[in-house]
């Protein structure tokens, strides 16, 4: 993995960029984020991810094979980040329509992520899915997901329908190691379960069970995945600036929020890495976004992620990127090797506008227009910077994986914000249990009904 800040700096996009002696200047905190970093690494429970799991690895990919031989599908039923990490895994290492795949090309079970309690989507997986044939992974620490647990009511009470007191055969959970309510159900049934290990929010988890069993169902191999985390933590653990990398995009970042560059778009060019844009949409929006710093200082930090796709949004966002405000920084993310090489075909009659294009592959064309919109992004003045993948492999994805959760940990030593809560959620899971009518709620049911009041006349009625 390579990554090129060049069009970050003054030197290359003029008056909107950072001046290089504004890096020197900021480096000097690089020591004290370092400091930090070491300090609290046995809190970040994440980073030892990569290094401590070799026995749950074994028994996950003795499930896997298990699951594979029994069932016709596999259902991750959780949300944020119980979720976005097997669709990032999903999408990144599994054959684009590896669902439409028949199974002795797939190589095993269907596979499907869940994230939402949309009634109509829900019902339309039981359109195409037999509950009674499918294995579901129910993912909440705390039990309290109201998403989730209502997704797993809905079918435990489908499956039990079916097949009677067998149901717990097709339900595994990942959940606390002693606490919550899904604990208790647990321990109830006999539910298979795996531990999310303590002090790992759902967003660092998708290097736990919560994303290795979606990875262990899907083939993927999961020890080289673990292998390529670990190699990016020793190049991310390193205190000069110009050799970790997670260092330098973090305070890139830091220094571009101090100019009111408050957007960060993350644009891969491989179709694969889509939801990993996702997936860091949510880390780095959930971490940084924070209203007091730890000094209980009022800050509202933080920078809103953007999800792009080239080529596709170049024909729907690039003209705002590159004219628009400059208050954006661009991620491109490219992949130097593609697992398919696409030959284009001669036109269909002797045009010479489309003549150039026979003999090529789609390979070249995929990154020359990553390659000509940075060019137009650099030219218009604005700030932009390019991951660049070898291939897209179990150890590139864990790599990556890992690079951008230690930048969105270093970018919170550097705002002094704690990048591990989420207090802003917090809320609304309350609001929802409160309309919800959950008991306890009363209070704060009577402040919504309260503050749900409308005044008439900015209610628009539309016939």
């Amino acid at each position: 993995m390579k990554i090129d800040f060049n069009n970050m700096l003054k030197p290359a996009i003029g008056p909107h960029g950072i001046a290089l002696d504004v890096v020197e200047r900021m480096s000097v905190r690089i020591a004290d984020v370092h400091k930090g970093m070491c300090a609290k690494k046995d809190a970040m429970a994440w980073r030892v991810l990569p290094y401590n799991q070799n026995e749950i690895v074994v028994d996950m990919e003795k499930l896997a094979a298990e699951i594979n031989s029994r069932f016709e599908n596999f259902v991750v039923l959780g949300i944020g980040g119980s979720a976005l990490g097997s669709k990032a895994l999903f999408s990144a290492l599994k054959h684009t329509h590896y669902n439409e795949l028949p199974r002795v090309k797939r190589g095993g079970v269907r596979f499907y992520v869940e994230d939402n309690v949309d009634p109509d989507r829900m019902n339309a997986l039981f359109d195409v899915i037999d509950p009674a044939k499918t294995a579901f992974h129910v993912i909440t620490k705390s039990g309290e997901t109201v998403e989730t647990m209502a997704q797993f009511m809905i079918v435990l009470h489908l499956i039990e329908a079916k097949i009677g007191d067998r149901f717990k055969e097709n339900i595994i959970v990942t959940t606390d190691k002693e606490k919550g309510i899904m604990k208790k159900i647990c321990n109830q049934y006999g539910f298979k379960t795996y531990i999310v290990p303590e002090g790992v929010g759902g967003r660092f988890s998708v290097l736990s069970p919560v994303g290795l069993l979606s990875a262990a169902v899907l083939k993927i191999d999961v020890k080289a995945m673990l292998a390529g985390a670990a190699a990016m933590d020793k190049a991310c653990c390193r205190e000069d600036l110009y050799k970790n990398p997670a260092y330098m995009y973090a305070l890139l970042h830091c220094i571009a929020m101090a100019e009111d560059v408050n957007i960060s778009v993350m644009m891969p060019y491989a179709d694969g890495l889509g939801c990993m844009a996702e997936w860091f949409a949510q880390l780095w929006a959930e971490s940084l976004g924070k209203n007091v710093d730890n000094r209980g200082n009022t800050v509202h930090t933080g920078q809103t992620p953007v999800r792009a796709l080239g080529v596709t949004d170049q024909h729907s966002q690039i003209q705002l990127y590159t004219e628009g405000p400059f208050d954006k920084i661009i991620e491109f993310i490219g992949v130097e090797e593609f697992g398919t090489t696409l030959t284009i075909p001669k036109p269909p009659i002797d045009v010479k506008d489309a003549a150039y294009l026979a003999g090529q592959t789609l390979n070249r064309l995929i990154a020359s227009e990553a390659l000509a919109t940075e060019y137009a992004v650099t030219k218009a003045g604005k700030m932009s910077m390019k991951i660049i993948l070898k291939k897209i492999d179990a150890s590139e994805v864990g790599a990556l994986f890992f690079f951008l959760e230690m930048a969105t940990a270093a970018a919170g030593e550097l705002l002094n914000i704690n990048a591990f809560d989420q207090p802003g959620v917090e809320e609304g899971k309350i609001a929802t249990f409160a309309l919800m009518g959950r008991q306890g709620y009363d209070k704060k049911a009577a402040e919504l009904a309260e503050g749900a009041k409308k005044d008439s006349q900015f209610v628009m009625q539309v016939d």
